[in-house]
């Protein structure tokens, strides 16, 4: 056999050789073996490694270019070995039958199955049978089989409502209407409740040292709690976040919306005769407690200015803007953060935005809120209130100057309005319920 190099030029051609693809190295093999005379082909296949069939390849593919696989590809489409899937037909029965004593179905679904067992477990359970499958195989199995990774959603409603469509129709009517008489619209709700010190949160942070807290994050070792009470203007897309520290009650619900309507809304609607404020069924705000008609009586009195409250039906309260609007985008400003303080937390919520511009003002409310406050025993007699018996008609009071009537609308139950008118006295007045309640609600921020 010929030797035309010396062993130092071997070894160089072998390094380039294994640095090259696999295209690229049959063309090396052939234009170095079609510099040697006789025997060439030899001596290259058995230095490189490879076979004379494969430099022969080569020859042939300079030789003729359009033999070659397309520009940026190594191999031709289709090319290479083919799947175990498609040429083992016998597999996709043992498969099948490992999955079969594995697998949990939907009673009120044929179509939804699942299985409990992971790719390597199921590639043990194989192997038991004397099949010989790696992970890759069992993962290009399932995908076959329909089997794809997925986790729940929350999409089944847990109830359902008899007047749920009528109730969106109206909420779509109202909220139709305010927009085309810029009049301000606003949801609101309150935020799950979060703890402050050394406690774990979810999410993932870039940090250049583990962060370490507590093992365990019960709510007595919290150092303190956060209420992020949020109101969002549907019109301008701006949310104003209300951090509570002690309690989630209706006064706390009204002095938010009485502090929102004197520092914001009144200069953002300065003639507006009307507040529509959609909301859940539940909660500080529900249509059910009397103590929040009462505490809303109290601040249309104050406010001087309609506030048309729509409740959204039972089993519902995902569709209220403020949830899918802002929640989310809160959610994802604060994860991982430890929150040591509640001026940290204003900070985290404040640097919420969005790409369709949601800008997020927060305000911490330092007053304690008592829990259990009971109903004046005469409201229930004396308070005016006028039902709707419609969702589809509602006569709306127009109150051109310092209004002389003042009203609420509140939703009672998945069928009725009600509506309470107060009386005005005299400006004096109402300006002294004004400042009196500003003293007693300490916002900060």
């Amino acid at each position: 056999m010929i030797q035309p190099y010396d062993q130092t030029v071997e070894q160089q051609m072998e390094f380039v050789y294994e640095q090259l693809s696999e295209k690229d190295r049959r063309l090396y093999a052939a234009v170095e073996a079609h510099k040697l005379p006789r025997g060439g082909q030899s001596y290259i296949a058995k230095m490189l490694g490879c076979t004379r069939k494969t430099i022969r390849r080569g020859i042939e593919e300079l030789k003729n270019p359009k033999l070659l696989p397309e520009k940026g590809r190594i191999r031709h489409k289709r090319g290479g070995r083919k799947r175990v899937v498609g040429t083992q037909p016998e597999l996709d029965g043992q498969f099948l039958e490992v999955l079969q004593d594995y697998t949990a179905g939907d009673p009120m679904n044929a179509e939804i199955r699942w299985t409990n067992l992971t790719p390597p477990q199921i590639v043990d359970h194989l192997q038991q049978e004397g099949v010989e499958a790696s992970v890759y195989i069992v993962k290009q199995l399932l995908e076959a089989h329909d089997y794809v990774k997925r986790k729940a959603q929350k999409q089944l409603s847990t109830g359902e409502c008899a007047d749920r469509d009528a109730q969106f129709r109206s909420i779509s009517r109202f909220k139709a209407a305010y927009k085309a008489l810029g009049y301000p619209s606003i949801s609101i709700d309150t935020k799950k409740k979060e703890y402050l010190g050394n406690l774990y949160r979810d999410g993932h942070l870039y940090t250049t040292e583990v962060i370490e807290v507590l093992d365990h994050d019960y709510s007595y070792l919290a150092e303190g709690v956060v209420i992020p009470y949020t109101i969002y203007d549907l019109i301008h897309n701006k949310a104003y976040v209300y951090l509570g520290i002690s309690k989630d009650t209706a006064e706390f619900v009204c002095d938010c919306l009485h502090h929102w309507w004197t520092q914001y809304g009144i200069l953002l609607y300065p003639d507006a005769p009307s507040i529509l404020a959609l909301a859940d069924s539940g909660g500080s705000n529900s249509y059910r407690h009397y103590i929040f008609k009462q505490e809303l009586h109290d601040l249309v009195n104050e406010l001087g200015i309609e506030i048309r409250m729509a409740h959204y039906p039972p089993y519902c309260s995902k569709w209220n803007p403020v949830e899918h609007r802002v929640f989310p985008h809160m959610t994802r400003a604060m994860q991982g953060v430890i929150f040591a303080n509640h001026e940290l937390v204003k900070d985290l919520i404040e640097m919420t935005s969005t790409r369709t511009g949601l800008q997020v003002v927060a305000h911490i409310v330092s007053k304690v809120y008592e829990t259990g406050k009971k109903v004046a025993d005469d409201f229930k007699d004396t308070m005016c209130i006028v039902f709707d018996e419609s969702l589809w008609t509602m006569e709306l009071p127009c109150c051109s100057r310092l209004p002389m009537i003042w009203a609420t609308h509140c939703f009672i139950d998945p069928n009725v309005y009600f509506t309470v008118y107060e009386q005005s006295t005299t400006l004096d007045a109402y300006w002294s319920q004004f400042l009196v309640r500003s003293e007693m609600f300490p916002i900060s921020g």
